[in-house]
């Protein structure tokens, strides 16, 4: 080879490596990203465009995931969006959300060391497919607007979602996410405001055909995860079963308030897993649940 050649090669790989982006530098780019655009706020003009330029090739697909999430009728809905993707980008997603969640405090640790302990810890794959899901449900009730799953009916067969478990995983963060759509109805109105709650449930998703209440595939294995950062490690089936309880009692009560048929509330109480005393373990609801269905039976 040549002095020219080496010359040149040199010169080359030199521009090239001033073109690029470190790998944890876009990480630490990314997560400063859906800091501040995750909620209400919008990028500004070529803000995107530039988040998009000089990806290493590993983070591609975490780019566009974190895009999608900070962005105005966004994508996430799409079937591209809700597969799960593959473990490397899972674990990116997370540390990306890491990122962002240290980026709020006012004791910042360093990003990269953050970003080196994570990346050499085993993290569940459960863990990382809730995280997932919760940025993803988060991302379309933020940006995307007014809410109406009504069109949508979720083949959770058709995710990647390998078991019982991972379903479960991705229906009650779903839920969740639909819940909140109408917990101010129910809890800060005073009275509840039934009428407009219902407009809401009415616009609520189906899973693999069926109503939302009709899913009760949610026996599998519970498990512990950090949910929300002040409670620790928590039980997963007691947080997120607590509140789909909470959800389906809601909808029960808008039912009785607008004068609902028998037949619509029984095909909720006994079609869903109000009537599953087997998971009543994992609510506050259980008392109120077990002497609803005793009444009925005297009735």
């Amino acid at each position: 080879m040549t002095k020219l050649t080496i010359t040149i090669l040199c010169i080359c790989l030199t521009v090239c490596s001033f073109g690029q982006t470190s790998e944890n530098d876009k990480l630490i780019e990314l997560g400063r990203a859906y800091k501040n655009f995750m909620f209400r706020n919008d990028p500004p003009k070529g803000f995107i465009k530039d988040l998009q330029a000089n990806v290493p090739s590993s983070l591609k697909k975490t780019t566009d995931f974190i895009v999608q999430t900070i962005s105005t009728d966004n994508k996430l809905m799409k079937k591209e969006y809700l597969m799960v993707p593959d473990n490397q980008t899972l674990k990116y997603i997370y540390i990306v959300y890491a990122i962002n969640e240290n980026l709020r405090e006012e004791n910042q640790k360093d990003n990269y060391k953050i970003i080196d302990s994570l990346s050499k810890a085993d993290i569940p794959k459960n863990e990382l497919i809730e995280y997932y899901y919760s940025i993803s449900f988060c991302g379309v009730g933020n940006k995307n607007k007014p809410f109406d799953f009504s069109k949508l009916d979720f083949k959770l067969n058709e995710y990647n979602l390998a078991n019982d478990t991972e379903k479960g995983i991705f229906f009650l963060e779903c839920m969740k996410s639909c819940g909140s759509e109408i917990w101010g109805y129910m809890n800060i109105v005073k009275p509840p405001n039934t009428e407009k709650a219902m407009e809401y449930i009415n616009k609520y998703p189906k899973f693999n055909g069926l109503k939302y209440y009709q899913y009760t595939d949610l026996n599998f294995p519970d498990f512990k995860m950090v949910i929300v950062k002040d409670n620790g490690v928590e039980s997963y089936k007691t947080y997120f079963l607590n509140k789909y309880y909470e959800l389906l009692i809601y909808h029960l009560f808008c039912l009785n308030k607008q004068g609902a048929k028998e037949d619509v509330k029984n095909d909720l109480m006994l079609g869903s897993i109000l009537k599953e005393r087997n998971l009543y373990k994992y609510t506050k609801y259980k008392d109120a649940l077990e002497k609803m269905f005793q009444e009925q039976k005297v009735n």
